[in-house]
């Protein structure tokens, strides 16, 4: 084997790789801001969950990158653990398309695909048709790069030392762990598998060899769902654990098999003039027949994982963590679905604080009112988790923004960015209201009967504008005006409210103190009015926004 036929190696392998990513992106770019409905409809039921996965993994030709969507998926909160079992089987019967299509010699028409496909890209102006054009493209690419691959390996066969390596994997041991190590190396079933072919094709290695091999490679293929999963939360690294039950119980499984009965001379018996048929067929036959097997225990697996993965200490004590989306230390590659998993994980995470916030100014509004500071160091203790989650949500907003969002995606993690430091600083407002009762207390200072019912007031309007604020929902014109209008409102009262005390001090009512602490209350009571229209506004903003883009391709496609 020369110096070309290596060149031609890495070059065929560079281009299948390519091709695989090509098609993710293309289904990304079509659906990937709907995958959420996608799934959330499809995935209640097993065999439409299994459907799903291997319909995803089918059209982007790679397990690898549907697991890390599922991974993704389950971190923010998208997809529950049961589901992800579903979509994890199914993907990994959606991956032996890729050596079914290589063995029916489908590559001889990898030109036409990869002509149409950037005909589409290039000719045409609608934007749809753009991303299924990278589907097609991608898809001639990655068997241009499998023709390379066969080509290149066409003088191992002839080299002695390389044709003994390939017969020691006859030993079941070596056979799995060498596939399994490869297609780590690759994070690749579908490209490891398409070189045991080309191998296989050359006349290298033959079936009772390659099928050890092959069952190894699909252990391998969970590697990049386990780097994916780190900095993840618990059910997100148990997606993985399951992902690798599925794959170690089916090897074992077969090893079996193919060791006490003559299920390898039968495969190869369907197609003796094919090597590559026969070893798409054992690939194909593993993974349909692993998920028939497994599919009644899909419930099981989950718990399994869970005593894999027991809660930790951390989760348990309330210990400040992000539960929905990744620190940034833990960069999120981008694959298929990032767009609506860094959406989902960023809303889900500021409805968290935005509930935080609102629990924390109704505390400090009831410790006013009861002249008690035993909500103050509560409020405080939540406030420092509401300033944690401000940096690392503001962290995680400004690394992900660099990703080549949609247009859509990309105006709502920018309003993401704004609603979090106003409800940080609706937060302190919030405390420095729960100071203000632990004031009363201590220098025993109360407020009237009529200041008291003014405060309940300013907490009924604050409260209840902040609670409806606090679920984040998209929100009209309407909307906003009647939360403008709550806002006026509050400024009225705080106005007014400060005039009555004013006048109760005039009156020798209430002391100075008391007319000092309440008039501090006030202007924290009014700022919270400003900080909760501004995210009213930005709210509206991106969902007008949002309507704009999509008005705006509708247009561009017709």
């Amino acid at each position: 084997m020369g110096v070309t036929d290596v060149l031609g190696l890495l070059g065929g392998l560079a281009l299948f790789l390519y091709g695989m990513q090509m098609m993710s992106s293309g289904l990304e770019a079509a659906a990937g801001n709907r995958m959420k409905q996608i799934l959330e409809r499809l995935t209640a039921n097993r065999f439409l969950g299994v459907a799903v996965g291997a319909a995803i993994t089918a059209v982007i030709q790679s397990s690898s990158a549907t697991t890390v969507m599922v991974v993704g998926f389950v971190n923010s909160g998208m997809m529950t653990l049961i589901q992800a079992v579903w979509i994890i089987m199914g993907a990994n019967i959606g991956t032996t398309i890729t050596g079914q299509l290589i063995a029916l010699d489908v590559g001889a028409l990898a030109p036409l695909f990869a002509f149409c496909g950037v005909a589409l890209v290039v000719f045409t102006k609608k934007v749809k048709l753009h991303h299924w054009g990278l589907i097609v493209a991608g898809l001639g690419i990655l068997f241009i790069g499998m023709d390379m691959m066969s080509t290149a390996m066409m003088p191992l066969r002839d080299s002695p030392a390389f044709v003994n390596l390939m017969t020691r994997f006859s030993n079941p041991a070596l056979g799995i762990l060498a596939g399994a190590v490869f297609t780590a190396a690759i994070q690749s079933s579908s490209a490891s598998v398409g070189i045991l072919q080309a191998l296989a094709v050359s006349g290298v290695i033959g079936l009772p060899s390659a099928v050890y091999v092959l069952f190894g490679q699909n252990i391998g293929t969970c590697i990049t769902a386990v780097l994916a999963s780190i900095g993840t939360s618990r059910n997100a690294k148990r997606t993985t654990v399951i992902h690798l039950l599925f794959n170690i119980i089916g090897t074992v499984v077969f090893t079996v098999i193919c060791m006490l009965t003559p299920l390898t001379a039968f495969v190869e018996s369907l197609s003796p003039a094919n090597p590559a048929a026969q070893i798409a067929n054992m690939h194909t036959l593993f993974n349909i027949a692993t998920t028939l097997m497994l599919l009644p225990f899909g419930t099981l697996l989950a718990k399994a994982a869970v005593r894999i993965l027991p809660e930790r200490p951390s989760e348990k004590s309330g210990e400040h963590q992000l539960l929905y989306i990744k620190p940034v230390e833990a960069s999120l590659e981008y694959q298929m679905g990032t767009s609506a998993i860094i959406v989902n994980g960023v809303w889900r995470e500021l409805r968290r604080m935005a509930k935080m916030v609102t629990e924390n100014l109704e505390q400090a509004f009831q410790g006013v009112l009861e002249k008690s500071s035993r909500y103050t160091e509560d409020v405080a203790k939540s406030e420092e988790y509401v300033n944690y989650l401000n940096t690392e949500i503001s962290r995680y907003i400004s690394h992900v923004i660099t990703y080549e969002l949609n247009e859509e995606d990309g105006v709502l993690v920018s309003a993401f960015f704004k609603i979090c430091g106003s409800l940080e600083r609706v937060g302190d407002h919030a405390v420095n209201i729960s100071e203000q009762a632990r004031l009363l207390e201590e220098k025993h200072i109360g407020f009237t009967e009529e200041a008291q019912e003014e405060m309940r007031s300013l907490q009924q309007v604050s409260i209840g504008v902040l609670d409806s604020l606090s679920r984040l929902e998209a929100i009209t014109e309407k909307r906003l005006t009647e939360i403008a209008d709550y806002e006026q409102r509050m400024d009225d009262l705080t106005l007014d409210y400060q005039r009555n005390q004013i006048a109760r001090m005039r009156k020798g009512l209430c002391s100075d103190e008391a007319c000092v602490i309440y008039s501090e209350i006030l202007m924290d009571i009014e700022s919270i009015g400003d900080h909760i229209l501004s995210i009213g506004e930005v709210l509206v903003q991106a969902s007008a926004s949002k309507t704009t883009v999509d008005m705006e391709q509708e247009a561009y496609a017709r």
